[in-house]
């Protein structure tokens, strides 16, 4: 899909904050004295998991693994949604190409959405002695690699959706136990600088992946083969690089399927704020991805630009969007903290990605579209830093928090099927690509003033 966020297309994560929020309960009593949740008698710097501090050493494993599973699973997804499917449907007989772009992302981020539940609740109540997460996290690579060889020996449209669906499956099988060792492992005093390494890793890995898909246009079997590898192994070297998880054979397990089931009921008291930050996010995913996941089409069909000059433009606005992205969430987060303000980055990101979009509707060129990736790169680099804390600031019920934060995960899914369809009708409409940008200027500026509206946070 592509979560969370996810995928997630884009973020295929979307679930996983469900399981993460169980901890953030502990910070509604908190009272910290010399780094100790004194209310509920929890040391913050402490691992869930080992009841002691990491070692140097451990967190740097940590932090490499957190940036590499984050890597190797958006990085093969982007070259094959962002850049090689596309191309591949632009040679289809009798396919509308937009068309079927959008109906592939918008079956797969259903898949996304259900396999990230799905295999989130079983590594929850697995019980392996390698560990609970560790098996599926190899698993889900090895799927994934599954639905890209599918994918590669598809010649039709329906079988070339159906492998990308289980491309999605292992995403998620993937990344739904992966990120929930931020919840296992990582003491809550270090989580959010984990937590975003995994985030800013995520918008880098799409960038390297429109970089390598790119080089690949001419040779498109040969890509989606090194999409397959990487993939192939993302899990795999991750559990490597990783500390080993203890054992789950005596594990008790607290978590059922009718739990599963009530994580998707949504909260309906003090829950304004809650769902202004939810229709926030869901519109700015729905602008964002319009354009994001169309760009191919956009430099060969808006700009007229040639294949050989797609794909070196594709590989410029990458490395320009990978620098903006870096610079961003390196200030935005420690900004959003020491400010102690929230909303007002996430809608400035919001604004600045607006702003981006506009340069290529008033410059249908490869020059506009560099403006749109370098600021659409700070956008999305503010965005991915301070949103989930945001989202954290507004939940109704601590009691709720890893249900409710799941919750407003959907937003990144629901988004994303909604957003091809948006692309697609637009065109239709106006028979070509230029009304998609002041489509999804209003559908980011209506994000924004969703986000100004939250009440409890600055």
């Amino acid at each position: 899909m592509v979560d969370e966020d996810k995928n997630r297309r884009g973020d295929p994560t979307e679930g996983v904050g469900a399981r993460i929020g169980e901890d953030i309960k502990t910070m509604a009593s908190a009272d910290e004295t010399g780094g100790a949740v004194t209310g509920q008698g929890v040391d913050a710097s402490l691992a869930p998991d080992t009841g002691r501090r990491l070692n140097n050493a451990e967190k740097i494993r940590f932090a490499i693994g957190f940036v590499l599973v984050s890597l190797l699973w958006a990085a093969p997804f982007t070259m094959g949604s962002g850049v090689l499917l596309p191309q591949i449907f632009n040679s289809l007989h009798g396919v509308s190409a937009e068309a079927a772009l959008g109906t592939m992302n918008s079956i797969g981020c259903v898949f996304a959405l259900v396999a990230n539940v799905v295999f989130g609740a079983l590594s929850d109540m697995s019980r392996f002695r390698v560990g609970k997460r560790t098996p599926w996290i190899v698993l889900g690579g090895i799927i994934g690699a599954l639905g890209f060889l599918l994918v590669i020996q598809s010649h039709t449209l329906p079988m070339i959706i159906f492998g990308w669906c289980i491309v999605q499956v292992g995403i998620n099988c993937l990344i739904a136990p992966a990120v929930a060792v931020l919840s296992d492992r990582i003491p809550e005093s270090t989580r959010g600088t984990y937590s975003a390494l995994y985030g800013a890793s995520q918008v880098i890995g799409q960038q390297l992946g429109t970089i390598i898909g790119s080089s690949f246009m001419g040779n498109i079997h040969t890509g989606l083969v090194v999409a397959m590898i990487i993939f192939l192994f993302s899990g795999i070297l991750t559990v490597l690089i990783w500390p080993r998880e203890k054992s789950a054979a005596n594990t008790v397990v607290e978590r059922t399927w009718a739990d599963v089931g009530r994580s998707f009921i949504p909260p309906t008291k003090n829950c304004r704020d809650f769902y202004l930050a939810l229709l926030g996010r869901f519109t700015f995913v729905v602008g964002c991805f319009m354009i994001q996941g169309y760009q191919l089409y956009i430099l060969q069909k808006y700009c007229y630009l040639s294949d050989t000059q797609a794909a070196s433009t594709l590989k410029i606005m990458a490395l320009i969007s990978v620098v903006t992205t870096i610079l961003a969430s390196v200030v935005s987060g420690p900004l959003s903290d020491f400010l102690h303000r929230r909303k007002v980055i996430v809608s400035t990101s919001c604004l600045i990605l607006a702003l981006g979009i506009l340069f290529p509707f008033l410059m249908p060129t490869a020059t506009g579209m560099y403006f749109y990736a370098a600021l659409a790169g700070i956008g999305n680099g503010c965005y991915m830093s301070v949103d989930q804390a945001l989202n954290v600031d507004v939940l109704p019920n601590a009691k709720e928090a890893g249900k409710d934060l799941g919750i407003l995960n959907l937003a990144n899914t629901i988004g994303q099927v909604i957003a091809p369809g948006c692309t697609t009708l637009v065109i239709g409409v106006f028979g070509g690509y230029r009304m998609i940008f002041p489509v999804a200027i209003v559908c980011l500026l209506v994000g924004t003033v969703f986000i100004m509206m939250i009440r409890k946070v600055k």
